[in-house]
């Protein structure tokens, strides 16, 4: 059911780190960085596949997805939700029955066997693709989700996330360059200012992470193994 229900963008951003944080999905460690998947270290880990695990909160959050693109894009945008795979399956199949779509999801790369597909589900020449993930850092691992939708002749221009990093710039340029949208429910940021209100970690540790959120080229550049 598409909600009914409209909560200010601040107020969704608010909420859903709050969510973040209490299931502990997020992980601030200043002393022994996080590695990230580019090799990169981090003060921040998040990991959002642990929402699925808590009916209340995935819930409240993609009613508050479905909101965003709705308010964001158009009721009447889209013809398909698509999952990257895989973290983004499960969101994009809670969030495609919200909004009454049909639901597909995409590969990394082709199956190697059979049709050798990248596309599961159904998905048509012309259809106007949502495309879900769970989180997006610099927005790379979209553009080859993007581009396999579009190879099946559908048509991708927006994608929706529940957690974006909102630190590196050109995370949007890159999408936009690709012609892709992106819509999100919280940043870093968000979750920052939030558990500074909870107390959620101590003060050294929050500032560090917001000295890594500030400027984190430069703070991985000098802490990356060489």
């Amino acid at each position: 059911m598409i909600p009914s229900s409209y909560p200010p963008k601040e107020e969704i951003a608010r909420l859903t780190a709050r969510m973040l944080l209490e299931i502990k999905a997020v992980h601030f460690n200043a002393a022994e960085p996080f590695t990230l998947a580019s090799g990169l270290p981090s003060p921040t880990y998040i990991d959002c596949r642990k929402l699925i695990s808590y009916p209340r909160i995935r819930a409240t959050l993609m009613d508050f997805l479905a909101v965003t693109v709705l308010r964001e894009a158009g009721y009447e945008a889209f013809d398909n939700v698509a999952g990257g795979e895989t973290a983004g399956i499960p969101f994009a199949a809670l969030l495609a029955e919200r909004l009454a779509l049909p639901m597909t999801y995409v590969r990394k790369k082709p199956k190697g066997y059979g049709r050798n597909a990248r596309i599961e589900g159904v998905m048509t020449e012309g259809q106007r693709v949502l495309l879900v993930e769970d989180l997006t850092t610099d927005g790379g691992s979209k553009l080859s989700f993007v581009d396999a939708i579009r190879e099946t002749g559908a048509l991708c221009a927006h994608t929706a996330v529940i957690f974006y990093y909102g630190i590196f710039p050109e995370t949007t340029e890159k999408l936009a360059a690709h012609g892709v949208a992106l819509h999100h429910l919280c940043t870093w940021w968000d979750v920052l200012t939030e558990a500074r209100e909870q107390a959620t970690f101590d003060t050294e540790t929050l500032r560090e992470v917001e000295a890594f959120l500030t400027n984190p080229r430069p703070w991985q550049d000098a802490r990356k193994k060489s």
